[in-house]
C-alpha cells in the first residue's frame, strides 16, 4: 500500500504470481529472507536486520534464563524444521506455489 502498487504489479516486478503475494500478505505463507529481500528490492527498499538480547528492551520483564532461551530456540528450530519439510514435500509433488513464474 505504501508503494501504491497492486499485488499484481508487485508480482510482475518480482517475477512471481499475484497469488503468492496475496498468501504472503495474508500471513498464509512466510517468505524466506531471500524472497523478502527480493520483494523489498523491487519496491526500492532494503531489508535491514538486527539482533537484540532478550529482555533488554522490556523494562518490566526479567531476562530469560539460559534454560528458557534454550527452550525457546529449540521450539523455533522445531518449527523451522517442519516448515522446511512442508516446503520439500510441496516441491516434491510439484505444487504450483513452488514453481518460478514463467516456467
Amino acid at each position: 500500500m505504501r508503494q501504491g502498487i497492486s499485488q499484481r504489479q508487485l508480482a510482475l516486478r518480482a517475477t512471481t504470481s499475484q497469488d503468492a503475494i496475496s498468501r504472503i500478505e495474508r500471513g498464509a505463507e512466510a517468505p524466506t529472507l531471500e524472497r523478502l529481500d527480493h520483494l523489498l528490492m523491487v519496491l526500492g527498499e532494503r531489508l535491514e536486520l538486527s539482533a537484540t538480547a532478550l529482555g533488554v528492551n522490556d523494562a518490566d520483564a526479567a531476562p530469560l534464563s539460559s534454560g528458557e532461551r534454550l527452550r525457546e530456540a529449540a521450539s523455533w528450530n522445531l518449527l523451522a524444521g517442519k516448515l522446511e519439510a512442508a516446503g520439500a514435500e510441496a516441491r516434491r509433488v510439484g505444487h504450483a506455489a513452488t514453481r518460478l513464474a514463467g516456467s
